[in-house]
């Protein structure tokens, strides 16, 4: 059984939606002329022609004969280290056996030089890492996280050998500097 309340209600909200129709309805307009002049402008436009579709370019068709030749299709030693497909380093680094120094722990880009001094005839650099320690190296010390050896200090600049992994298990040296920080 259904209450007097529930049927006037769904009654209410029939003639409701049915008024919406209507409304939404009535917003229509069958006035097209606008359309039917924009249909008329680009069917008096002259045509164009239309490009013709192009060739298909056709390749020769070639055999790969290897006769001593690497396969293609297999990376050699190098490539396949920089692709990380082998072992990066199979040797151990150069000076392993050694202590490392402090300034090994920091990446060499986050060191700064901040200055320089003599002291009995030996140039001495400051370096400032990123914890705030000022430390001084001199030629033959050792910074960087690539084994660099400080090869030589001027007033402004730090040069240094890196030993770095070459991609095909052994290292390869580069050379690298640092500057005066401003």
């Amino acid at each position: 059984m259904y209450s007097h309340g529930t049927n006037a209600k769904r009654s209410t909200l029939a003639t409701a939606a049915m008024l919406a129709v209507a409304v939404l309805l009535s917003a229509c307009d069958r006035d097209t002329s606008d359309l039917d002049r924009y249909m008329e402008d680009v069917k008096a436009r002259p045509a164009t022609e239309i490009e013709p579709i192009p060739r298909v370019q056709t390749f020769e068709r070639v055999t790969y004969a290897p006769q001593g030749r690497r396969d293609p299709f297999t990376p050699d030693q190098r490539s396949a280290g920089l692709m990380g497909l082998i072992e990066e380093t199979t040797e151990p680094p150069p000076g392993h056996d050694r202590a490392r120094e402090p300034l090994e722990d920091f990446p060499l880009d986050s060191l700064r030089m901040v200055g320089t001094l003599e002291l009995g005839g030996t140039r001495w650099a400051l370096i400032r890492a990123t914890d705030g320690v000022v430390h001084r190296v001199r030629e033959g010390n050792h910074m960087g996280s690539n084994y660099g050896r400080v090869v030589d200090i001027t007033e402004s600049r730090i040069q240094l050998q890196e030993q770095v992994p070459d991609g095909t298990g052994g290292w390869m040296e580069r050379s690298a500097s640092m500057s005066l920080a401003e």
